[in-house]
């Protein structure tokens, strides 16, 4: 049975651990500037799926990622002496694809908003193509005297 409040319980304070571990005690030359964006576990607490991110290249990514893999044992052994559970939980991390979706985001919606500015200035110099009015009116007497007079 899933516990989902214990879940994200052990979640936030493997976040919280691991973070304040890559701050402080890794001392690996390839790691750059690494930030935790999320933790997610697997409904038995045996895995926890760690999300970062790294700000700078691709190059720096690489090697981050080459750091923390290196280092995973001795921060899974870290969040064993740190948490209160029978079983300490794998580790996995992945790069958060985060800043690159919202940069994509980003880019579509400044697309929509200079699309949405051209279709208002084509709107505000639009005419018709034919009449103003193309419906059809129902005929008025004066228009039925004009026909007569026309005919005659």
């Amino acid at each position: 049975m899933v516990d989902e409040a214990r879940a994200r319980k052990m979640a936030d304070r493997i976040k919280e651990i691991v973070a304040k571990k890559l701050d402080r005690g890794i001392k690996d030359p390839r790691l750059g500037f690494v930030t935790i964006t999320d933790v997610r576990m697997t409904g038995d607490l045996q895995h926890a799926s760690i999300f970062y991110t790294v700000y700078g290249t691709e190059g720096e990514r690489a090697d981050s990622a080459a750091a923390l893999k290196s280092a995973t044992g001795m921060l899974r052994s870290e969040v064993g002496r740190n948490i209160t559970a029978r079983v300490t939980p794998s580790l996995e991390f992945i790069l958060d694809a985060l800043p690159e979706t919202a940069a994509s985001i980003e880019r579509l919606l400044q697309e929509a908003r200079e699309r949405d500015n051209e279709t208002q200035t084509l709107a505000a110099n639009a005419t018709y193509a034919g009449d103003e009015d193309p419906y059809v009116k129902p005929r008025t007497d004066e228009d039925d005297d004009e026909e007569d007079d026309a005919t005659r």
